[in-house]
């Protein structure tokens, strides 16, 4: 037995080619690759192995290979830990494995894969570019959970190994997921990737040894941009004092700075801002808890606030004295009948931290799918999967507290006070929700991201802790601000004319929760922040620490990369006409499905009919049903006014309230399924109909041009050739990231017919035929 490498039924299965390396056998040690000879009959086989390659031409290979290896690319600060090298990088596809060979190197910064053929990657096709990460590449804070596969078996790794895997299986944050294959690589490089790559992102870290401040150490001396270009980064009592007239609240609020220096409370930020009836010894009383923070005014004059609980305690006397201070505070706003105000305490009427961890790790491994028949064989159960998870739920559950908050404001002229423990989770979500849905500030670029800053950095959002960038409890980790980005979504993709920024932006912005080069996420509050980083934390004679803001995109994306994060569509300014909508606005006459963007249905579903048919029979009982009655329990003057606002032609720049019958809430296709080829529709989708748009967008204004310059031909020549239409042939709907994943993704087939369609290479052949000649 031996000889070429065996394929499996069908010859669908290509095992990777066997490289240089020393094999053991009885008779010494032999290279290259060969095929092993053997005897027939009752003789036994003659243990033998024949190489076909010399040891000079060993020699002369390694030495090519060595001039073919890929330069690594390191940032300022970037140090290199350990490498190992002859690793594949696998394609998983059908349980077979193939791939490229490179090194595989562990910095202290990023895990990185520098494949041999690296250099065919960097071509024009590859447009959407981070500067950053590479495609490649893993940032240490980016890892989720380390698997070793021995035996065929997969196993968490974790601590001091006594043996190492022939396989490393990564799953990211971000949702990638990487199979690298160590079966040729020398044994100490083995243990020296696998050791290392395990230490460094599961090994809980302190502060002060995150790369963040390596980076910023090495680049100190690197031109400092300003980052007010960007947002308003409310780092000044001027920052809040223009929000407060901006928003018309600063007839009833003010801006302070008794906790400036944080002399008062660590956990508030510098500067903010509380009625204008508050005393400061207030403030001062109870180190800033149980103070109304104002976040945003309505143009009605109502403001929605937020409040910190006080802390617990037993003694009555204690008790007595925190009920007086709280019932003073609230006379601050609530004073009727000139002026009322509604407590919500989401502590104890709401979500709980727990409950959105637990929701969410059942969520993501829905999509952390490792080859093409594991998400075959999950395709079935998609439903059950989905709604056992709860994640759309809480998605909902979140937009409809945000409409709750709404309808006070707005239809009932009442100040709203979120309470919780810390204000600094749950108040961030929620407030945050309203006024992206009230304020169409909010809804452009730049007041997003200044939206971002007031509510979640400097409201003090644990973004280490709930990150778990340190790696120093698993106890405090939730995904709070991705929840927010997931219900910002859901309204960018009901009401995309509203929005400046994409759901591109979005999917960006959330994967820059996880590099470390940026201080925007990597700190629980401003003053652990400036204590750290400040001016006051260094040497007088050094400069101080330049720290990036995730805001300034060209750090990470070319300025043409950067244009896929502006909405062509956005609608700037409310039109003069007032548009009749026809007919009436009916409702549970859209698709009653969430979203599955794989234009291939799974084989597996006309052998499994019986299964099918019991989940056709749930969908169409209960579970739609609690999907359509969803909002049935709203209150009466709740349905009233999210009815009314429903049935009227929507303002762009006005009130924009979401859907929240449970088929409207939908999986965030590009963030979850961009890694995933079955999910891919080439040539189609979302991003076919919009490219199109644009195309007719572009269309009309080389034609305006021409007619602007009729009576200089010239002129309309060069205009016209200055815009060449755009070509969408090659799009998949999961643009611009499904241009990374370099493999065609074919459905599975039955083994039997597979011979039948032809060579691997001519169903490639034709698929691009396909996809080029293919309109969208």
């Amino acid at each position: 037995m031996g000889g070429a490498p065996a394929a499996s039924a069908g010859g669908r299965c290509e095992r990777p080619p066997l490289l240089p390396r020393v094999a053991a056998t009885q008779g010494g040690g032999m290279l290259g690759k060969g095929v092993v000879g053997g005897g027939g009959g009752t003789k036994a086989p003659k243990p033998s192995f024949v190489s076909y390659v010399r040891p000079e031409e060993i020699h002369t290979n390694e030495k090519e290979a060595t001039e073919k290896e890929v330069t690594l690319h390191l940032l300022p600060g970037e140090q290199l830990l350990c490498e190992a090298s002859t690793v594949l990088k696998c394609v998983q596809e059908d349980s077979c494995q193939r791939g490229i060979y490179g090194r595989l190197v562990c910095t202290d910064f990023k895990i990185a894969f520098l494949g041999d053929d690296e250099s065919a990657l960097d071509n024009d096709e590859t447009q959407f570019k981070n500067k950053v990460i590479g495609e490649n590449d893993i940032t240490l804070h980016c890892v989720d959970q380390i698997y070793g596969v021995f035996d065929e078996k997969k196993k968490t790794l974790f601590g001091q190994l006594k043996k190492y895997p022939e396989k490393l299986v990564i799953h990211c944050k971000d949702l990638r997921v990487f199979h690298f294959c160590l079966r040729y690589t020398k044994e100490e490089e083995v243990k020296r990737i696998v050791s290392g790559i395990i230490h460094h992102t599961q090994a809980p870290k302190l502060l002060k040894r995150l790369f963040l401040f390596s980076y910023a150490t090495a680049a100190r001396n690197s031109p400092a941009t300003d980052p007010k270009k960007h947002a308003v980064m409310f780092d000044t009592l001027q920052d809040w004092c223009q929000e407060l007239e901006r928003t018309k609240g600063n007839m009833k609020y003010k801006a302070v700075s008794v906790n400036e220096g944080y002399k008062v409370c660590e956990r508030l930020p510098a500067y903010f801002v509380v009625p204008a009836a508050l005393l400061e010894e207030d403030i001062v009383f109870f180190q800033g808890r149980g103070i109304p923070i104002w976040c945003w005014s309505c143009h009605n004059g109502c403001a929605l606030l937020k409040m910190s609980a006080l802390p617990k305690e037993q003694d009555d006397g204690v008790l007595q004295i925190q009920k007086n201070f709280s019932d003073r505070i609230y006379k601050t706003v609530h004073r009727p009948p000139y002026e009322t105000a509604k407590t919500e305490d989401l502590s104890s009427n709401f979500l709980s931290l727990q409950e959105i961890q637990m929701a969410y790790s059942k969520f993501k491994q829905l999509f952390l799918i490792d080859n093409s028949t594991e998400f075959w064989d999950t395709d079935i159960k998609w439903f059950s999967l989905l709604e056992s998870s709860s994640w759309l739920d809480i998605i909902r559950r979140c937009l409809k507290k945000a409409v709750e908050i709404i309808e006070c404001l707005e239809a009932q002229n009442m100040n709203v006070l979120l309470l919780e423990d810390s204000a600094s989770d749950l108040c961030c979500l929620v407030s945050s929700l309203a006024q992206v849905m009230m304020d169409p500030h909010c809804r452009t670029v730049f007041g997003f991201q200044s939206l971002v800053q007031k509510e979640w950095i400097m409201g003090g959002h644990c973004f280490l802790d709930r990150c778990n960038h340190l790696r120093q409890s698993d106890k405090e980790e939730a995904p709070v601000f991705l929840l927010f980005l997931d219900c910002v979504w859901q309204l960018v993709h009901q009401h995309p004319p509203a929005f400046e920024f994409t759901e591109t932006y979005l999917t960006v912005l959330s994967d820059s929760l996880y590099i470390p080069i940026f201080s925007t996420f990597f700190f629980n509050s401003p003053h652990q922040k400036d204590t750290n980083v400040g001016r006051e934390s260094q040497d007088s004679q050094s400069k101080p620490l330049n720290l990036l803001t995730v805001w300034d995109w060209s750090v990470q994306f070319e300025p043409k990369a950067q244009t896929l994060f502006t909405n062509p569509l956005y609608v700037e300014k409310p039109k003069l006409e007032k548009v009749q909508r026809k007919g009436t606005h009916f409702k549970h006459q859209r698709q009653l499905s969430l979203p599955l963007t794989q234009s291939k249905s799974s084989p597996k579903r006309g052998f499994f009919r019986e299964e099918t048919d019991h989940l056709i029979k749930n969908l169409l009982g209960k579970r739609i049903s609690k999907l359509i009655n969803s909002s049935e329990e709203l209150q009466d003057g709740f349905r009233e006014f999210y009815d009314g606002w429903h049935s009227r032609p929507p303002s762009y720049q006005g009130l924009l309230l979401p859907r929240l019958e449970g088929p409207e809430i939908k999986v965030w296709a590009q963030r979850y399924l961009r890694w995933i080829p079955e999910a891919q529709i080439l040539g189609g989708g979302g991003v076919a109909t919009m490219s199109k748009l644009l195309e007719m967008m572009e269309e009309v204004q080389r034609l305006q041009e021409k007619v602007e310059a009729r009576h200089h031909s010239q002129e309309a020549l060069q205009a016209e050739a200055a815009s060449p239409p755009r070509t969408s042939g090659r799009l998949s709907s999961l643009f611009p990231f499904a241009l990374l994943q370099r493999h065609s993704s074919k459905p599975v087939l039955p083994t039997s017919g597979w011979k039948a369609l032809g060579d691997e290479d001519d169903l490639a052949k034709r698929e691009d035929e396909f996809v080029d000649l293919g309109d969208v």
